[in-house]
């Protein structure tokens, strides 16, 4: 499974790969709806009626669905290979078409040799059936790398989004202030705090595009945490509960760049910061197979952590697993026993090193 619908090295920078992530489930839902759709069309007007078109349509679903499908293996397998990610781009568009061609042709000339399939589709050839699977390969693959090159705004804008979202002017100001009361009675925590600074907002200055392990995701976490921990003391708990992720999946998990760290600073900011009382942040880790889920808990003092900046951030967050996984990643929120909750869901992806 990769990691976009194409890959997109800079924000300038052309497309390296433009053959569709065809492992991608939204990638895959859209090719066999729009082949479909097409196909059942074109049955519908060459029939009389729109019934028998219908009962044809049905009769040549064994063929459409084989074809699609295994056109979409071929095309996931191909892109894996390091040969063919990097070739030139008209390579790639003319294996686009070369692939559903011969994997179409191919069916039908292994069906033909069923008695029922060679007097269904008598007027079906392998040369027909490979001519009308080049066209759909060149077309949808151009409409995916136009779909691509329409998304690039959009990462930049969410880059931008997320510098609003995540540096906000008094996040700074109270944690230099925090370390400025350090460093005549803890001069060492105050060096400690610093670092952390500095690497959050090196972070923070990344390309909104970049990955991450999970295992570095989590200690800037906590580096953002200890910060925040100086400025609201014993106010601030935070619970990690990992669940079934070992040690070596924080460290081969990908996952976008500030991800989570959003997240905690708008439970800290909702959940800490309206109250005197100690309250607690919990963070919950697991994976399932192939998705890694983590749930964000604070406490909830009535009022809108839907508003204002924090959905900023979570749109934000939406729009970027949106553009990196497609529909294979999901964010929701709600409020439940006095708790806002929020759920990340997106695909275990390894490091490829």
């Amino acid at each position: 499974m990769s990691i976009s619908l194409f890959t997109v090295p800079g924000a300038s920078a052309a497309i390296d790969t433009v053959i569709p992530d065809c492992c991608n489930i939204g990638v895959v839902f859209r090719s066999m709806l729009a082949v479909n759709l097409a196909v059942l069309v074109a049955i519908i007007v060459r029939n009389d009626g729109w019934q028998a078109g219908l009962i044809d349509f049905v009769e040549a679903a064994i063929v459409i669905e084989l074809a699609c499908l295994w056109s979409l293996f071929v095309l996931c397998a191909m892109r894996r290979f390091r040969l063919v990610r990097h070739a030139r781009q008209w390579l790639q568009r003319i294996l686009c078409m070369l692939a559903p061609a011969l994997v179409t042709g191919g069916i039908i000339r292994f069906l033909s040799a069923f008695d029922w399939f060679a007097s269904s589709f008598s007027h079906l050839t392998a040369a027909d059936g490979a001519l009308a699977a080049a066209m759909f390969g060149i077309v949808l693959q151009h409409y995916f790398e136009l779909r691509t090159r329409a998304f690039s705004p959009a990462l930049v804008e969410a880059r931008l989004q997320a510098l609003q979202a995540r540096i906000r002017p008094h996040f700074l100001f109270n944690s230099l202030n925090a370390v400025l009361s350090l460093i005549r009675s803890a001069p060492r925590q105050a060096e400690t705090a610093l670092e952390d600074l500095a690497d959050l907002f090196r972070v923070l200055m990344r390309d909104a595009r970049n990955m991450t392990s999970l295992e570095d995701e989590i200690r800037l976490c906590h580096q953002y945490l200890s910060i925040e921990k100086i400025r609201l003391g014993e106010r601030l708990q935070v619970r990690w509960e990992r669940g079934n992720v070992s040690d070596a999946t924080l460290r081969c998990a990908q996952v976008p760049a500030l991800l989570l760290q959003p997240l905690l600073e708008n439970a800290v900011h909702y959940g800490v910061e309206p109250v005197s009382a100690p309250s607690l942040i919990s963070v919950r880790l697991n994976r399932s197979i192939d998705r890694i889920e983590i749930v964000v808990v604070n406490p909830y003092h009535g009022q809108d952590q839907n508003a204002s900046g924090n959905n900023m951030a979570l749109v934000n967050i939406r729009e970027r697993l949106a553009l990196l996984f497609d529909v294979e990643a999901q964010l929701s929120t709600f409020v439940a026993d006095g708790k806002f909750e929020v759920h990340l869901r997106f695909p275990y992806l390894k490091n490829p090193a």
